[in-house]
C-alpha cells in the first residue's frame, strides 16, 4: 500500500479549518513540535538555561540564576500571537531579567524582573503598542528597590531624603512599568544676601518637582506633572550648598550653587547686592537688589518650565542717611518685594508647599532685604526657609536661610551682618509596596 505525505493543508482564504470534531483529541506525533499557538501545551519546554539566552517564540525556559543574575531576551520582530515561557528556578538569590528587546511590555518600556523562586510567568505578543502581555503570571508582584539618602515611608511609598551630596542606589524594579516613575523635588542652595545700608535678600535655590502617575500626594503648584523613569543603576545626587553672605559693609553675597539628580538641574539662588553699582545675582530665584535701587536680579535661570522660581525686589535708595531698604529675594513662588519708600526692606518671595515626604513642607522662600533706618521689619520676612532682613540702627543681624530648605539669606545693614544661604535638598519618592 502506497504511504501518502502531505505536509501542507490549504484552505481558501478567510475560510476555517477544523480538525477534529468535538469530543476528539488531537494529538502531536512523538518528536513533532507545533508553531503559532499559544497555549500552554503548545510550548515547547527546553533544558535548564544557566547563561544569558535569547529566546523563541514557542519556547519555554527553565532558568538556573544560582550563579548570577540572568536575562532572558524576548524574540526580536515578534508577531501577533508568538509566546514564551520562563520558570525562574532561583530568582530570589539572584534575579532574572526578561529584556524587551525593542518591544514593550505591558505597554511600558521597563524590562521585567523575576525575583522568586518557582516564579513563573507566559508572555504573549499583541501588537506593537501593547507589547507582549502577561497571561498564566505566578510571579508577585515586585517593588522598586533602593537605598541612599534618609528613607522614610508614607503609606505604599518610600520617600529617600538626600540633605548632602550622595547616591541613590537602584538595584532592582518593578513587575509593573508604571511602579518604576519617582517622584522628585530638587531644590538647589539658596543665594546670599548683600551687606549695605541695606542689601538686597538672597533669592531661593531653584525648585523643581515631578510627581509620578502612581503617586498619591498633594503637589505643588510647581509639579511637572512627571516623575522620572528608574533603570536599575547608580543615580549620584548633588545636593547644592548655600551662598556665603556679604562679609564686609558694601560687598554682594555669593551665589548658591546647583542641585541635580538624573537629568533635573536646579539653578543656585541669586546673591543679594551690597557692592554700590553692582547687580544684583540672576539664578533659580532672583536676588534682591540694594543701594542705589537697581532693579531685582531675573529668576528661572536657566529657564525650565515649569518656572524653577521668581525675580527679586527692587532696592530703595531712600532720602537720607540710613533711609535705605534692600529688595527681598525671589522665592519658588512668588517675586521678592521691593523695598518700601520709609526704607523698610522687602520681603522674601514666598516659597511653596509640597506633601512628598510625607507631611507639607513650605520650601524655598527668598530672603528679605535689610532695612537701613529705624522703620521696623517687613511682615512675612524670612517665610519657607528666607532670612529675615538686618536693621542698622537697631543692630539686628540678618538671618541666614533655613537649612535644606534652600531658603536665601538675608540682606545686611552696614555693620550688622548679612545671611547666608540655606542649603538645598533631594527627595526622592516611589511606590515600594
Amino acid at each position: 500500500m502506497s504511504k501518502i505525505e502531505v505536509n501542507t493543508i490549504e484552505t481558501t482564504s478567510g475560510s476555517t479549518l477544523t480538525i477534529g470534531k468535538s469530543g476528539d483529541t488531537v494529538t502531536l506525533a512523538s518528536g513533532a513540535t507545533s508553531s503559532g499557538f499559544t497555549s500552554d501545551s503548545d510550548i515547547n519546554w527546553q533544558s535548564i538555561v544557566t547563561s544569558d539566552t535569547t529566546m523563541v517564540a514557542g519556547r519555554g525556559y527553565f532558568v538556573d540564576s544560582s550563579g548570577g543574575t540572568k536575562t532572558m531576551t524576548l524574540p526580536a520582530s515578534p508577531a501577533i500571537g508568538d509566546a514564551v515561557s520562563v520558570v525562574s528556578l532561583d530568582g530570589a538569590t539572584n534575579a532574572v531579567t526578561i529584556a524587551r528587546n525593542s518591544s514593550n511590555i505591558e505597554g511600558g518600556t521597563a524590562n521585567l524582573s523575576m525575583t522568586s523562586d518557582y516564579g513563573s510567568v507566559q508572555l504573549v505578543f499583541t501588537d506593537a503598542s501593547n507589547g507582549w502581555v502577561k497571561v498564566n503570571n505566578d510571579v508577585p508582584d515586585s517593588f522598586v528597590n533602593a537605598t541612599g539618602g534618609t528613607e522614610t515611608n508614607s503609606g505604599d511609598f518610600k520617600i529617600h531624603t538626600f540633605n548632602s551630596s550622595s547616591n541613590f542606589v537602584v538595584s532592582s524594579l518593578a513587575t509593573a512599568p508604571a511602579n518604576n516613575e519617582v517622584s522628585y523635588v530638587v531644590v538647589a542652595g539658596g543665594g546670599g544676601g548683600g551687606r549695605k545700608c541695606a542689601g538686597g535678600g538672597g533669592g531661593a535655590g531653584g525648585f523643581r518637582e515631578g510627581k509620578s502617575g502612581v503617586d498619591t500626594y498633594s503637589a505643588s503648584p510647581l509639579n511637572a506633572p512627571a516623575g522620572i523613569t528608574l533603570t536599575a543603576q547608580t543615580y549620584p545626587i548633588t545636593v547644592g550648598a548655600g551662598g556665603t553672605g556679604g562679609s564686609v559693609n558694601g560687598t554682594n553675597g555669593s551665589q548658591g550653587s546647583t542641585s541635580t539628580f538624573s537629568t533635573i538641574t536646579s539653578g543656585g539662588g541669586g546673591y543679594g547686592q551690597g557692592q554700590p553699582g553692582a547687580s544684583p545675582g540672576p539664578g533659580g530665584s532672583g536676588g534682591g537688589g540694594g543701594n542705589p535701587s537697581p532693579s531685582g536680579g531675573s529668576g528661572n535661570v536657566p529657564p525650565v518650565s515649569p518656572p524653577q522660581g521668581s525675580n527679586g525686589g527692587n532696592g530703595n535708595g531712600g532720602g537720607g542717611s540710613y533711609q535705605e531698604g534692600g529688595g527681598g529675594g525671589g522665592g519658588a513662588g512668588a517675586v521678592g518685594s521691593n523695598a518700601a519708600g520709609n526704607a523698610i526692606g522687602g520681603p522674601g518671595g514666598a516659597g511653596v508647599s509640597t506633601s512628598i515626604p510625607g507631611s507639607s513642607l513650605a520650601i524655598a522662600g527668598g530672603g528679605a532685604g535689610g532695612t537701613g533706618g529705624n522703620h521696623g521689619f517687613p511682615t512675612g520676612e524670612g517665610a519657607n526657609g528666607g532670612g529675615n532682613g538686618g536693621n542698622c540702627q537697631n543692630n539686628r543681624d540678618a538671618g541666614s536661610g533655613s537649612a535644606n530648605t534652600g531658603g536665601g539669606g538675608g540682606g545686611g545693614a552696614g555693620t550688622n551682618t548679612s545671611g547666608s544661604g540655606g542649603a538645598g535638598v533631594v527627595i526622592l519618592r516611589y511606590k515600594y509596596q
